[in-house]
């Protein structure tokens, strides 16, 4: 019973993060900043060349993310479309943290990791902040963060 919980609160934890930081209707300074900088003729949209220059990772999903079919992306629109990437992102991450965690204690030791997440492994010292040989969500988010923050940086 405890092991169904546990797994049941690894799977919602992220969920509930998420929901709690998404705000309707805010705009990250994050995303704001691109879209901004990606909008060249400063007219609140993106063309599909604006998009090519500046967020090239995204033109093969321009299709799917223009939903009214305008040929140009609006910021709700982006924003929708990350809202739904990241909740897949997050699921696909609680899945491949649950399968790494093989004991289901809520941790993946370092041989977990050496077993079941090879490329885990080789960060595994970076990950693990408070050094007890055990990485937690809460570690691995940590991780993700600072990774992304430096990204911003450069």
């Amino acid at each position: 019973m405890f092991k169904r919980s546990l797994i049941a609160a690894l799977i919602l934890v992220p969920a509930i993060g998420f929901a709690a930081d998404n705000t309707a209707g805010a705009k990250s300074p994050r995303s704001s900043g691109h879209f901004n900088k990606a909008d060249t003729n400063r007219d609140g949209k993106l063309s599909r060349a604006e998009v090519e220059k500046a967020m090239p990772q995204l033109l093969g999903k321009f299709e799917s993310i223009d939903t009214n079919k305008d040929g140009q992306l609006s910021r709700g629109e982006l924003n929708a479309w990350k809202k739904a990437h990241r909740t897949e992102r997050q699921a696909q991450a609680a899945e491949r943290f649950k399968h790494a965690d093989a004991d289901g204690d809520g941790a993946i030791s370092r041989a977990e990791a050496e077993k079941h997440a090879p490329r885990l492994a080789k960060r595994f010292d970076q990950i693990d902040s408070n050094k007890d040989g055990r990485l937690t969500q809460e570690e691995l988010r940590a991780y993700r963060e600072t990774k992304r923050s430096r990204k911003d940086k450069v």
